[in-house]
């Protein structure tokens, strides 16, 4: 088989970003990259608030937080007056959770294939309810069909309480079918949450087609946002029994402002972000997808060409606009969390590559991610460089 020919770059849009290069970032899905401008939109924003804290402060945040709101709502797919703005994909699952007010004998079902923060913000409330959480095991080949029917038998109507599933996968860069398995879940009268951290920018599917009782994405990761943007979206039957984690002053506004206002946080974050929205839709965003799968798919195949693995053993991303690959390390290296993050830690330091590294299931993957600022270059060196640097143990 063919090694995949890399896109054509995109003219001008490495220089849009800031980074460091002498550094191959290959890792745009745990930060993000912010973007010049929007960096200095958000600066701008910043020296206004502190040229006058009381005025930025004042009546009209809560105004320009909303516009800010209603034009990422429009981007996404969603209904702005079910949406919140909050910190982070993490932050809304926490939100969904103490919402829920579960108790003793309700459950949580999850997959294996789930954020490991979400795991820890589900165990908390569970240990503080009463409430239990299960974990339905999904073997990393399975097709969408057999997604759904391991999910359909896990369900157990009357107790399982919440389904949370993800849209696309962080430890194993796995699109599952978030739109059916909240069909099947609705059948049996659970409701859903979906993390879609990584949606936002990346997939084409808008939040109202995948129809979750509860959807959270990030905008700092794949549409240029600044870090510390995601959204809320809440199907209207849910949205007054929502509740912020802090209680604030617009905690009598209802939901989704009560959510929002948290005091005197930083929200420069939140009114730039229009301005990602509008540096991603200036490259073109089906342009951007376009390419961005492309590159990710290139460094999947080189950097799996160097390590031995046969090209039909490399994961697949169930999808053809997933802008993240795996790539399965040689056995015993890098299964648990320390030795992954070891490995990524060399990585940086002797190859000056970013990367992700995590351990599922007993084995070691490397996750690649392909952006504008990438060139096939950078994987080219990671895949000449890197088995030495295994070898070394």
């Amino acid at each position: 088989m063919t090694v995949p020919q890399p896109p054509e770059p995109i003219p001008g849009a490495r220089l849009l970003f800031s980074l460091d290069p002498s550094v191959s970032h290959l890792n745009h899905g745990s930060y993000g990259a912010v973007p010049v401008v929007v960096q200095r939109a958000q600066q701008r924003l910043r020296d206004e608030m502190e040229a006058n804290p009381m005025r930025f402060f004042g009546p009209g945040l809560v105004d320009r937080i909303t516009h800010a709101r209603r034009h990422l709502a429009a981007f996404l797919g969603a209904d702005p007056d079910g949406t919140a703005l909050v910190g982070n994909a993490t932050t809304g699952a926490a939100v969904v959770l103490q919402s829920l007010r579960l108790r003793p004998g309700d459950e949580v079902l999850t997959t294996d294939h789930g954020y490991g923060a979400v795991a820890l913000s589900v165990a908390r409330e569970c240990a503080r309810t009463g409430a239990v959480s299960r974990t339905l095991p999904v073997p990393l080949t399975a097709t969408d069909e057999e997604i759904v029917e391991i999910v359909r038998a896990g369900l157990r109507p009357g107790r399982t309480r919440l389904l949370i599933v993800d849209q696309l996968t962080s430890p194993t860069a796995r699109l599952f079918p978030a739109a059916a398995l909240v069909a099947v879940a609705r059948e049996q009268g659970v409701p859903v949450l979906v993390d879609a951290a990584h949606a936002p920018g990346m997939l084409p599917a808008t939040v109202a087609s995948v129809g979750a009782d509860f959807w959270v994405g990030n905008l700092h990761k794949w549409a240029y946002a600044p870090r510390g943007t995601a959204a809320l979206a809440v199907a209207e039957p849910w949205r007054e029994r929502i509740q912020p984690l802090v209680v604030s002053w617009e905690q009598d506004s209802g939901f989704p402002t009560r959510v929002e206002w948290q005091a005197t946080d930083d929200y420069t974050g939140w009114l730039a972000a229009p301005v990602g929205v509008f540096t991603l839709r200036s490259l073109g965003v089906d342009r951007v997808r376009a390419h961005n799968a492309a590159l990710a798919a290139y460094g999947q195949r080189v950097v799996g060409d160097a390590l031995g693995v046969v090209p039909e053993r490399l994961p697949a991303p169930g999808g053809p606009a997933v802008a993240m690959r795996l790539v399965p390390l040689p056995p015993g290296v890098a299964t648990t969390l320390d030795a992954a993050r070891a490995l990524r830690s060399r990585i940086a330091e002797r190859l000056a590559a970013e990367v992700s590294v995590a351990g599922w299931n007993g084995r070691g993957y490397l996750r690649l991610c392909g952006q504008v600022y990438n060139t096939p270059e950078e994987y080219d060196r990671l895949a000449v460089r890197l088995p030495a640097l295994l070898a070394q143990g």
